[in-house]
C-alpha cells in the first residue's frame, strides 16, 4: 500500500483559531485565476470556490491566503494556502467536507496544522513551475486545455541551454508583464531545465518568486529558440537589455502549472508534486 494511502487525514478535533495550511489541485480552464475579485462578483475563481466551501463547513466566512495567485487559466498541483479556523473541526472533516462542496475540478488534496507564524506566501523560500507542450503533427484531444501544442520540430537542447543564463540573482524587467505590481524585478533563479518524453516537451523552472507573466515570458521567447528563430544566446541578450518589448509574446496560460512551493523543512510541508497525468521526466 503507498505511504500516503495509510496516513489518513486525523479526525482529532482542531481548536477554534488553530492555523490550517491545505495543498489545492485545480484545473483553471473555467476560472478568471486564483484570486477572488470583489468589484467583479460574477467572475469566477479558485479562491472564491475555496473560500464558500470551507465557510459551508465553518458556517460563517472563512478567509484564505495562497502562496501565488495564478492566472486566468493556469493550473495547479501545488497551490498551498492557509487559514484561520473559526470553529472546532478536524482536519478531515476541513477537507473532506470541503472537497464535497467544490466543483470536480477543484480539491483540497492535502494538508496540516501549522503555528501561528506560518504564512502561504511568506514562509515560501521557493516556486515551482511547469509548463507542457505538445510537439506533435496533430493537437491532443484529450489535453485540449491542459497543454499547448507547436506542431514546428523543437530542439529541446537548446532550450536547456538558453535557460542556463536565466540562474542567479537576475533583473527580469525583460520577461515581465507591464501590469506586474512588484516593487522590483530582481529575482533568483534556482534551476532552469528542459525534458522531453516522445512528443512532450516539459519546462521546469524554480526561483524564489516570480514576476507576473515571468514565466509564460521566458517559455514565449524560450520557444524561439527551440525553433531556431532565435540564436541560443537570445535570452542572455534579453536579459541584458531589461526591455519587454524585445522579447516575444507571452506563452498561452493553459500550458503552466504551479507545482510546487518549497518551505523551510522545519514547517513539514510537502514541497512538490508531479503532475497526474504526466509523470516528470526530471524523476527518472
Amino acid at each position: 500500500m503507498p505511504e500516503f494511502l495509510s496516513r489518513p487525514f486525523s479526525t482529532e478535533t482542531l481548536s477554534p483559531g488553530q492555523r490550517i495550511a491545505l495543498r489545492v489541485e485545480y484545473d483553471g480552464s473555467r476560472y478568471s485565476g486564483w484570486q477572488a475579485q470583489a468589484q467583479l462578483p460574477k467572475v469566477r475563481t479558485v479562491q472564491t470556490e475555496v473560500e464558500t466551501a470551507l465557510s459551508k463547513i465553518a458556517d460563517c466566512p472563512v478567509r484564505v491566503f495562497c502562496a501565488g495567485r495564478t492566472d486566468t487559466g493556469v493550473h495547479a498541483t501545488a497551490q498551498w494556502l492557509h487559514f484561520d479556523a473559526p470553529c472546532a473541526r478536524s482536519l478531515k472533516a476541513w477537507i473532506v467536507g470541503a472537497n464535497a462542496q467544490l466543483p470536480m475540478d477543484v480539491r483540497l488534496a492535502d494538508g496540516l496544522s501549522v503555528n501561528e507564524d506560518f504564512h502561504a506566501r511568506h514562509s515560501a523560500v521557493a516556486r515551482q513551475y511547469d509548463y507542457l507542450i505538445a510537439n506533435s503533427r496533430t493537437p491532443s484531444a484529450l489535453l485540449a486545455n491542459r497543454i499547448v501544442w507547436v506542431r514546428q520540430p523543437i530542439d529541446e537542447v537548446l532550450m536547456h541551454r538558453s535557460l542556463q543564463d536565466l540562474l542567479g540573482e537576475c533583473d527580469f524587467s525583460a520577461f515581465r508583464a507591464a501590469s506586474c505590481q512588484s516593487t522590483t524585478p530582481m529575482r533568483f533563479m534556482e534551476s532552469a531545465q528542459v525534458f522531453r518524453r516522445g512528443e512532450f516537451v516539459q519546462i521546469r523552472v524554480v526561483a524564489n518568486a516570480f514576476l507576473h507573466h515571468m514565466v509564460r515570458n521566458i517559455v514565449g521567447s524560450c520557444l524561439q529558440v527551440g525553433l531556431g528563430e532565435q540564436p541560443q544566446s537570445w535570452l542572455k541578450d534579453l536579459l541584458a537589455q531589461r526591455d519587454r518589448t524585445r522579447a516575444a509574446a507571452t506563452a498561452p496560460p493553459h500550458g503552466l502549472y504551479l507545482t510546487g512551493v518549497r518551505y523551510p523543512d522545519s514547517l513539514q510541508v510537502r514541497s512538490a508534486t508531479d503532475l497526474p497525468f504526466f509523470p516528470s521526466a526530471a524523476q527518472e
